[in-house]
């Protein structure tokens, strides 16, 4: 059985958008990208919601050539290999493959895809992820501090979600990133 993962990329003051919804801020450098694929190997399924799924589709269509950086290449082959489910009441259709989309949120069809499963699934976006996490579905957090305060709209982790944690591993960077891995504790 894998685990549920929910992984974000947030400024110190726990933002996942700028004060304009953009995220350009947060595109990792190529240590901490390195870092991002060795825990984007044991994923098999992404479980996004539609607008985290529009930004990551970039990666279906994402050219790439022998002359780009290895870990952007690398990537780009972690991301098509995995299955990917989108929970969304209005897309009509995806453009990648290995690629279904479920119509809403739902704990029992959450739980049963990350029991059926070899491999970890990760929750892409911070609502979809409270939903998971008030679920009690998510198993650990992947946390990436950046050393930039945003004062933006979109936490990484919603007011209204509680859970004890425990820390698994650390790790600094040396653009003063900071990686924290919690499993989650039942509130």
């Amino acid at each position: 059985m894998g685990k549920l993962i929910y992984s974000a990329i947030a400024s110190a003051d726990g933002c996942i958008e700028d004060a304009d919804g953009g995220f350009a801020w947060g595109a990792p450098d190529e240590e901490m990208f390195c870092f991002l694929n060795d825990l984007e190997r044991p994923v098999g399924t992404y479980l996004y919601g539609r607008r985290m799924y529009e930004a990551m589709v970039y990666w279906e269509t994402f050219q790439t050539h022998p002359d780009q950086p290895s870990f952007i290449r690398d990537f780009t082959n972690i991301w098509r290999a995995a299955e990917k489910v989108v929970l969304s009441t209005t897309l009509q259709s995806v453009s990648s493959a290995r690629t279904r989309i479920e119509p809403n949120f739902d704990p029992d069809m959450v739980g049963k895809l990350k029991s059926s499963r070899e491999h970890d699934v990760t929750v892409g976006g911070a609502g979809l992820a409270g939903q998971a996490i008030r679920a009690g579905l998510v198993d650990e957090l992947h946390l990436f501090m950046l050393p930039i305060i945003l004062g933006g709209r979109k936490r990484a982790i919603p007011d209204d979600v509680r859970s004890d944690l425990e820390l698994l591993d650390m790790r600094r960077f040396a653009s003063g990133a900071i990686y924290l891995s919690y499993s989650l504790k039942s509130a």
